[in-house]
């Protein structure tokens, strides 16, 4: 099972340098996979989140990809809808070769009502322009004299039921994010399920959890996956690895854009997970 690590492309506390170390952390830790986030038009709705400076997805896994040289890149998760599906095959593609083929391209529907607005893309369409959107690219990296012999994986979010039909009928992977692992174990059922109505092949399961590592055990129902000590956290990843889940990324993001301006406390986090999860020689040899 690999382990990523969603970065912070976003925030107060956000800039080149602090992108440069995300990536050298990332990458010196051993972790197979650096994710970002994707926002185009950092309307209200969006910057109550997620506050300029936004870096857009391709544009810095571009730049990361030539500041690294194991590490997977990736979009945690991309917004289908907001660009013409034959502009992102090219980027997609293009980000794919140059890296050396280390690109995981994931895709979800959006949720920023603004945003849409401000694109003039119409929200109550993007269920169905993300079909269309994900369909369109297969078909354009099919065309191996124009793209190559490209075979990037997709990896389709959202946690609704027309997520997970999406990820069973488009993707390569299903990605559920920030969830317990109660609900967890339940979708993996209808995960199957869901393949087997549509007489399709079971994607593999590729969850963002929450990554926030406290001192004393955390506990109750709504306790996220990847939440409490670190031993909590560790039994979490063991959990989903039981689940047959091939990929998890680690979300360190909790809401608050202030602690953009402290990734230390962070990377320390990740330090620790990766101390129990990659054994020491695991770890020379991935750096």
């Amino acid at each position: 099972m690999k382990i990523g690590v969603n970065v912070l492309n976003f925030g107060p506390g956000t800039d080149p340098g602090v992108l440069r170390s995300w990536a050298q952390t990332v990458e010196g830790l051993g972790f197979d996979l650096l994710m970002a986030s994707d926002h185009v038009a950092i309307t209200p709705d969006v910057a109550e989140r997620y506050p300029a400076p936004f870096y857009e997805p391709f544009t810095t896994l571009s730049w990361l990809a030539g500041l690294t040289t194991r590490v997977r890149l990736g979009t945690t998760v991309l917004i289908a809808p907001y660009r013409h599906p034959l502009l992102t095959a090219r980027m997609a593609a293009n980000l794919d070769e140059l890296s050396g083929g280390r690109l995981v391209l994931g895709v979800g529907v959006g949720w920023a009502r603004q945003e849409f607005a401000a694109l003039g893309i119409p929200f109550e369409r993007r269920g169905r322009l993300t079909d269309d959107h994900l369909r369109d690219m297969r078909t354009a990296w099919a065309d191996t004299a124009s793209y190559g012999n490209r075979r990037i994986p997709v990896w389709v979010g959202g946690n609704s039921d027309a997520g997970l039909r999406r990820a069973v009928r488009l993707g390569d992977a299903w990605h559920p994010l920030r969830c317990t692992m109660p609900w967890l174990r339940e979708a993996a059922e209808r995960l199957r399920t869901s393949a087997d109505e549509q007489h399709l092949p079971v994607p593999a399961l590729a969850p963002r959890i929450a990554l926030k590592l406290t001192a004393a055990p955390v506990s109750g129902p709504q306790r996220l996956a990847g939440e409490g000590t670190i031993d909590q956290i560790m039994d979490d990843l063991d959990q989903l690895r039981l689940l047959g889940a091939d990929a998890v990324v680690l979300d360190p993001y909790d809401g608050d854009p202030r602690k953009t301006c402290h990734p230390q406390a962070v990377w320390q986090a990740l330090a620790t997970v990766a101390a129990h999860f990659y054994p020491p020689r695991t770890r020379t040899e991935q750096s």
